[in-house]
């Protein structure tokens, strides 16, 4: 041991602790995901996301303020339509839930960010990413003709006043479709958040309940990655920022802070971390059964995500966070 060298020294006060913390979690780190439903005046908790909800467009608005006033920048929105099909209609349409909900939002809290995940699995009637061969039960999906419908998604969305698109499909040269899209209409300033490391996770589960996107048949595992890549996901994240992308984003987190690490280090863009329904939903169990402190560890799991190398964090915990380090 070297006689002048106590670490120690710098632990033991509270105020010392904070004076030299290398990494600090703040609130405007945070985006909160919230699901859009179709009606009014609905609000059903999503049984296996304890607290979290889907909510009819009126109590999105509320919820945008309440994150607003927390001092949380930005929502990420999902839609669960109505009605679905071969097509995803309700993703690309003008009256679209998603669509509904950006254009409330941004007219009740204009300095709200709101991201659109740019997806068809919750608009599909098979619960896949795009088109499907007919015929075909093991979910490959048809990249080219996927990517027109998600130009198509993209630019409604951005019509409908979403500051920010994030395409998560994982379709091939998915970026540069939708960056030529949004140009051609005039959107050219609106940024794209590519989930350019998207892992086929078992962590999803969870979403598929509050998102009532599960696949009818076959995985998702034809056009999400591997758990077991890394390499893959520099591959990725490359090919996403030679198409366009401003921001990039990884999931799921927890299991994959080592690839949060990876893409940090090899750019400079802006890097995302998704804290999923599975990891939300392992915490709040515990938390539920006594087994944990609830807030500690989701204050040190959040904290870990930026240690890695996020500069945000998507995640379900975003305004019980907010309340934790304005205390």
């Amino acid at each position: 041991m070297f006689p002048n060298q106590r670490p120690r020294r710098l632990r033991s006060h509270p105020q010392l602790r904070r004076m030299v913390r290398e990494t600090v979690l703040t609130t405007s780190d945070l985006i909160y995901p919230l699901f859009a439903v179709p009606g009014e005046g609905f609000a059903k908790e999503v049984r296996s996301m304890p607290g979290v909800f889907q909510l009819s467009i009126d109590k999105i608005v509320e919820e945008a303020k309440e994150v607003y006033d927390l001092g949380i920048p930005a929502i990420l929105l999902f839609g669960i339509p109505a009605d679905k099909d071969t097509e995803a209609t309700g993703a690309w349409h003008d009256h679209g839930i998603v669509q509904k909900a950006a254009t409330a939002v941004k007219q009740a809290v204009p300095d709200l960010i709101v991201i659109a995940d740019t997806c068809l699995c919750e608009y599909t009637s098979h619960g896949h990413c795009g088109y499907l061969e007919v015929g075909d039960l093991s979910g490959r999906v048809l990249n080219d003709p996927t990517l027109e419908l998600l130009k198509k998604t993209a630019v409604s969305q951005a019509q409908a006043g979403a500051d920010i698109i994030a395409p998560s499909g994982m379709m091939d040269g998915f970026v540069q479709a939708i960056r030529a899209g949004l140009d051609a209409a005039g959107f050219e300033d609106t940024p794209i958040m590519s989930y350019a490391a998207k892992y086929a996770s078992a962590y999803y589960g969870p979403f598929r309940d509050a998102a009532d996107s599960a696949p009818q048949f076959g995985d998702r595992r034809t056009y999400q990655m591997d758990p077991g890549n890394a390499r893959e996901a520099i591959k990725e994240i490359e090919l996403d920022i030679a198409e366009g992308a401003d921001m990039l984003m990884v999931k799921p987190a927890l299991a994959y802070m080592d690839i949060i690490w990876r893409v940090k280090e090899a750019t400079n863009l802006p890097v995302a971390a998704y804290n999923v329904s599975g990891e939300y939903s392992m915490i709040k169990a515990a938390a539920l059964n006594d087994w944990i402190d609830e807030q500690r560890v989701v204050l040190e799991t959040l904290t870990g995500f930026k240690r890695a190398g996020a500069d945000m964090i998507l995640t379900y915990h975003a305004k019980d966070a907010a309340r934790w380090l304005s205390a």
